[in-house]
């Protein structure tokens, strides 16, 4: 049996806590009256991560989607997409429907059928990351048999449109768009990220950081962001610097790689439900002078986003146990008898 390569594990546990971090800062933190430049300073330092996080996530995404793709009969891909979308649409309906009581809470959220109607198709959610999925899968499928050196270059032009802000603001759509081609890019290039990650050490590690970091400077002194090619070209950069500094954690940092990877085979439920206890918990806290102390500012976002994760974890135990573990798998409500299969994106190396 092939032994299990760690950091694609790890890469997912830093992305998905990143994203609740996110939302942590840019949907609680910085809402809070009284708010100063330490909070201020989380926000910057988020943005700054945006080109990493959800690229790297569809790039590890894309590398173990190769199996459903490429299957002769067809029936794996749309089972997977099925699924994704079938989460997609659950958890759409439930945040709506629980979101309407923290109507302070800033996210979007339906407030008729209609807008519920684009949140399923246009105008995706917070939760957008598993609808690109589900379409990325159907289009990877479509273009199967088209050379590399056409599906990569074509991909990235369309990135570059998208993040030039020249798609249509439709909530998270251009997201949607711009980040396809890192999913192709992982399915597609699996076999040299691979070696990538295996032959990056300390060295590469530092410089590909240091690089980014130039970047991003330079970006933002020369207002930079929305020229073509600019955003997916910065992403890159970033990706590369995650998985060389995800592959070096996994081989010489076990202490902070094990819970990292543990968490990144549990991406799915923190994904999906953890907007559900942020707003909750933003409704309790709203007003409350405490938070916007210095001492209390420099450590808030990282209590908030441990307590959030470990919250969607024990409510996806609690769901499970309670025969509710369909939510995450809707196909598997209709597959008498069987065991449960929880749904986990991406799929990783040893997975059965």
């Amino acid at each position: 049996m092939t032994a299990r390569v760690g950091w694609p594990d790890v890469a997912k546990g830093v992305c998905i806590i990143l994203v609740v971090l996110w939302h942590v800062v840019t949907k609680h933190a910085i809402g809070v009256e009284g708010a100063g430049p330490i909070t201020g300073a989380w926000a910057t330092l988020n943005a700054q991560l945006l080109p990493l996080r959800m690229p790297l996530f569809f790039l590890i995404s894309g590398m173990f989607a190769g199996g459903a793709v490429n299957a002769p009969a067809g029936l794996s891909w749309r089972r997977r997409a099925g699924r994704l979308a079938g989460v997609y649409v659950i958890w759409v309906v439930i945040q709506t429907i629980v979101l309407a009581w923290t109507p302070d809470f800033d996210t979007a959220r339906a407030e008729n059928g209609w807008q519920l109607l684009a949140q399923l198709t246009i105008s995706p959610t917070n939760l957008w990351y598993l609808l690109a999925l589900a379409v990325y899968l159907v289009i990877a499928r479509l273009v199967r048999r088209v050379p590399t050196r056409v599906v990569l270059p074509v991909a990235f032009v369309i990135a570059a449109i998208a993040g030039a802000g020249l798609v249509p603001d439709l909530g998270n759509l251009w997201q949607l768009v711009q980040n396809m081609f890192f999913f192709l890019a992982g399915l597609r290039l699996r076999s040299s990220i691979e070696r990538f990650a295996a032959a990056s050490g300390p060295v590469r590690t530092l410089m590909l950081g240091g690089a980014y970091i130039g970047a991003v400077g330079t970006v933002g002194i020369l207002g930079m962001r929305q020229w073509p090619g600019v955003w997916p070209l910065l992403a890159m950069i970033a990706v590369a610097v995650g998985v060389a500094a995800c592959a070096l954690l996994d081989r010489r940092a076990g202490a902070i790689a094990r819970p990292l990877r543990w968490i990144g085979q549990r991406t799915l439920p923190i994904y999906v439900i953890h907007m559900i206890p942020l707003a909750l918990i933003d409704g309790d806290l709203r007003g409350l002078g405490w938070i916007t102390t210095p001492a209390v500012e420099v450590v808030w976002p990282i209590v908030l986003t441990a307590v959030v994760i470990v919250s969607c974890l024990a409510a996806d135990a609690l769901l499970v146990r309670a025969r509710l573990g369909w939510l995450f798998d809707p196909l598997r409500a209709v597959t008498i008898g069987s065991r449960r299969r929880p749904l986990r994106f991406p799929r990783t190396p040893g997975r059965r």
